[in-house]
């Protein structure tokens, strides 16, 4: 195998002529001159010099690697500077994918911060919802993956190969008519909205709405379901039925002619930042990691 370090001696030779004044100009003796070429011509299987007197000329098969080796030696300078301005911040390239809500409410503070912060990091953004996000990220498909699962919840996710940053709890909460009987309680159980008829959100989150009402003891009857967070709060406003989001979906949107109200016993999510553990080495992965947990309040 060739090494970066033989390939600087052979063109400090070739320019210079000799083995010391390649020595001089490498900064090292002239016996590791020598030994250097040697090892190189042992690697290459063949002799790279011809030593006539006191002259010293290379070889057709040392003429051709000093020619290569421009090249090579210029291209490994310019990956070290590249890795040097990744590894201090100065470039850099991360994939973020966040559920909706977590994009419209963590994710622009957090890229914010970092772009004032590191400017020559790059952040591209997909959305996508868990557990999708977490297959993205095991995938390959992005370097950091916001996601949440219920506390309590059957078949929550195991997280046990991923570098997990929490970032905040959310709470669900209820969204009723501003007009309905209960819109200015301070709080109440969700049997309370039992015969209610219901908007639901998400497949994640219609899951968990079922579940929940199933440990209060009815079914809900579901009228309408869309994955859009206004549209959910805009059906509720316009009277056709009640809803239960996660805080963060509400501070997404403006809901219009809607109360929010306490749900009581709390039913939470936790929201994280995943990433791989190779990956959460990369220093702009740890950036970005960091600016989400600020963004979340930890």
């Amino acid at each position: 195998m060739i090494e970066a370090r033989h390939l600087r001696v052979l063109r400090a030779v070739a320019v210079t002529g000799s083995f010391s004044a390649a020595a001089r100009e490498l900064g090292c003796t002239q016996p590791a001159v020598s030994q250097q070429m040697k090892a190189l011509e042992a690697s290459v299987g063949t002799p790279l010099l011809v030593r006539t007197g006191r002259e010293m000329r290379m070889t057709q098969a040392g003429e051709a690697l000093v020619r290569h080796a421009a090249g090579v030696l210029a291209g490994l300078t310019a990956a070290e500077e590249e890795v040097a301005a990744i590894a201090g911040l100065r470039a850099g390239r991360v994939r973020l994918v966040s559920f909706p809500s977590g994009s419209s409410t963590l994710v622009p503070a957090a890229l914010a911060a970092l772009r004032d912060a590191h400017p020559g990091t790059r952040v591209s953004l997909e959305e996508a919802e868990p557990p999708r996000s977490v297959e993205m990220l095991r995938g390959g498909d992005c370097d950091v993956a916001l996601a949440f699962r219920y506390e309590g919840a059957s078949g929550a996710e195991e997280w046990d190969d991923l570098v997990v940053r929490p970032l905040l709890t959310d709470r669900l909460v209820g969204l009723v008519p501003e007009r309905h009987p209960l819109a200015h309680a301070e709080s109440l159980s969700i049997g309370e909205l039992a015969g209610e008829p219901w908007i639901a959100g998400c497949p994640r989150c219609r899951g968990q709405l079922v579940e929940v009402c199933e440990s209060a003891g009815f079914a809900p009857r579901i009228d309408f379901a869309t994955d859009d967070y206004p549209a959910v709060a805009g059906l509720v406003g316009a009277g056709l039925g009640v809803a239960v989001l996660p805080q963060l979906a509400v501070d997404s949107v403006r809901p219009r002619g809607v109360r929010t109200v306490t749900l009581e016993p709390a039913v939470r999510r936790e929201i994280v930042a995943l990433t791989l553990p190779d990956l959460a080495r990369v220093p702009a992965v740890g950036a970005t990691l960091d600016q989400l947990a600020r963004a979340g309040g930890r």
